[in-house]
């Protein structure tokens, strides 16, 4: 028989801000079985609506800093001047446990991953279907026109890191872009290194 492999699969998904990765991530934790979503740290205040340790784990600059001096991030990056990071223990620990883990981060933090675990990654690159609509997305969430404008700026320099990932899915339809997803993570999780070998 085969013997699953005891560490779980880490999923990278990252995409411009308004391409709808958290959507897309909360989406795949709810129908695709045994996903769990790590939280990372931020020093950003909460939005609207985000609750501490559910969406993110918000923390003061000098924490940050500290763990920084500690080396305890997996992964950490500076985003529209604040900090996100995730923590190895975090995530090594539910890997040991053999819990797949979805991180929705940007392409510093997937870079550094792949680096470190190379063997145990899947990136995913989620891209709009153009910056036109891109910019409307965000537009539609009625944000003042300075901070949409900075959000393209930025949106332009992150696409340019598509091919850094292992797939690229367009969100032109929510539905179909997470079918497509989840279809991309049956066929990886069948790969012949998730598996520890052939027992018979």
């Amino acid at each position: 028989m085969l013997e699953k492999k005891k560490s779980g699969l880490l999923i990278v998904i990252s995409s411009p801000s308004g391409a709808g990765k958290s959507t897309i991530a909360k989406k795949l934790v709810n129908t695709v079985s045994n996903i769990k979503l790590s939280v990372s740290l931020t020093t950003r205040g909460p939005r609207l609506g985000e609750t501490h340790g559910k969406d993110y784990n918000f923390v003061n600059l000098d924490f940050f800093k500290k763990k920084i001096k500690q080396n305890s991030f997996l992964e950490y990056a500076k985003v529209f001047n604040n900090f996100y990071g995730t923590l190895n223990s975090e995530i090594l620990k539910k890997l040991k446990k053999g819990n797949n883990i979805l991180l929705d981060i940007d392409w510093q933090g997937a870079r550094q991953i792949k680096k470190k675990l190379p063997n145990d990654t899947l990136s995913i690159f989620i891209l709009p279907p153009s910056l036109k609509e891109l910019e409307k997305r965000l537009k539609n969430r009625k944000h003042t026109e300075d901070f949409v404008k900075n959000r393209m700026s930025k949106a332009k320099k992150e696409i340019m890191h598509w091919k850094e990932y292992d797939y690229v899915v367009v969100n032109d339809n929510l539905e179909k872009c997470v079918k497509k997803i989840r279809t991309i993570l049956n066929i990886n999780f069948c790969r012949p290194n998730r598996y520890l070998g052939l027992n018979f």
